[in-house]
């Protein structure tokens, strides 16, 4: 009986086709020839494998990373690789012979398979982490969609700063400046006065002359805004939403996961309620700790007013098993937007979530200042220019309301849940100071 070639490996290793003629499309992942037979590792199009084994005078054209289709007989062998079973193949059509340099081989350098990445992209750990990546913002979909949340799009090309102009990519738009993104969120809270809870997946620019494992300058944002919360609902929303990616990830991509070497049971742990700590807090237990800060040259012991960074969030984090919201730093170190708490003048209603066992910050969110006065104040400490900003002030002055929310790192969060050191692994195209192709 013939199995339609549109199945995939995983679909077909099943007792249901044993003693069946199938047929699997692909590319030649692993290539071992002998005298008589020749074994064929095939990768089909998601990523999937199965040996097939040819009479060694049908290959000897062959070479690694050949485009294929082949037809045979499945057997089950509990010695094939990949799940035991095997297709004893009987025809071989070649689409595309690959040329015998291939450059991928099974031990490359990091910097080679980023100056390859069009082509590493098939190794199964790239698959495998792409898979992961596919999860998680299906998942940070399906809960948004759930929990009566509007998906919108915002503009990527914008006039003025969220985060601060010193990261800002500037280009030239019709004779105007103009520059890419740093977030959505400006525009999002335009849309709540009409939408109620919206958010957006898009991708965000920082122009950060950082070199860290930890930062990209262009990263897929997931933010979401909405009107009338409190500091405490924003939390928990974002609490849920984490726990929810996470269960439903690990479940999915189990076999992912394993691949990648990741313990999943540190993960199924993850459940709101997460641990807050104020900022002092914080503090305090890095001096305890004894941490350094260097400036100039010099290291001094970390001190209230101090920004974490990402040696001090791992430093706080590492011996954390679950994630925790740093809340109440001090106003001077958060950007324009954020509301200063009116019960205690200095310190922000906002929180950053992170990440436990030394992968800090994925996650930071808080209330959005809706005072005009104070607002259109922060824009001018700032060094900012409020007529950039007049739209956005506009919203202060026709029936401002309190609001809140946050935005997420989705290369953080995929960092963390596969356990991987540097962040340029956990997208297909990562884009950093040092990198802008393939």
């Amino acid at each position: 009986m013939y199995i339609s070639s549109s199945l995939r490996c995983n679909d077909i290793k099943s007792a249901e086709y044993i003693g069946k003629i199938v047929s699997i499309r692909g590319w030649i992942h692993r290539l071992r020839k002998q005298k008589d037979n020749t074994f064929i590792i095939i990768r089909d199009d998601r990523g999937g494998l199965i040996q097939t084994v040819f009479p060694s005078e049908k290959t000897s054209h062959l070479t690694v990373e050949s485009s294929v289709e082949i037809k045979g007989l499945l057997q089950k062998d509990p010695r094939a690789p990949e799940g035991g079973y095997e297709i004893k193949g009987n025809d071989l059509k070649t689409y595309n012979l690959a040329e015998l340099d291939y450059p991928i081989g099974e031990y490359q350098s990091a910097e080679l398979l980023l100056d390859n990445r069009h082509l590493a992209i098939r190794t199964r750990r790239m698959i495998s982490i792409a898979k992961v990546r596919a999860s998680i913002t299906k998942f940070a979909r399906q809960w948004l969609i759930e929990n009566n949340w509007m998906e919108v799009s915002a503009p990527t090309i914008v006039k003025s700063a969220v985060e601060g102009g010193s990261t800002l990519f500037k280009l030239r738009y019709f004779g105007e400046d103009a520059y890419l993104s740093q977030s959505a969120q400006l525009y999002l809270e335009a849309m709540i006065f009409g939408l109620g809870p919206v958010w957006s997946l898009t991708p965000s620019f920082r122009a950060e002359k950082s070199r860290t494992v930890r930062h990209l300058t262009e990263f897929l944002h997931l933010e979401a805004e909405a009107p009338w919360v409190s500091l405490e609902d924003i939390l928990g929303i974002q609490e849920q939403l984490i726990s929810f990616i996470i269960q439903n990830t690990i479940n999915e991509r189990f076999e992912e996961l394993s691949l990648l070497k990741r313990n999943v049971n540190e993960l199924k742990h993850i459940r709101a309620p997460f641990d807050r700590i104020t900022y002092e807090k914080a503090i305090e237990i890095l001096q305890t700790n004894g941490f350094m800060l260097e400036e100039n040259g010099n290291k001094r012991c970390i001190k209230w007013g101090d920004d974490l960074n990402i040696y001090s969030e791992r430093e706080l984090t590492k011996h954390y098993t679950h994630p925790i919201f740093v809340v109440g730093y001090p106003i001077q170190l958060k950007p324009i937007y954020v509301k200063e708490d009116r019960e205690c003048r200095g310190r922000c209603l906002s929180a950053d979530l992170l990440a436990p066992q030394g992968f800090g910050e994925i996650s930071s969110g808080g209330l959005r200042e809706d005072d005009l006065v104070s607002l259109t104040k922060r824009i001018e400490e700032g060094g900012l220019n409020p007529a950039t900003y007049d739209w956005y002030l506009d919203l202060r002055r026709y029936g401002s309301i309190p609001h809140g929310g946050f935005g997420i790192g989705i290369e953080r969060i995929i960092r963390w849940i596969t356990n991987i050191e540097d962040i340029k692994e956990t997208v297909l195209f990562p884009r950093t100071i040092s990198r802008v192709a393939p």
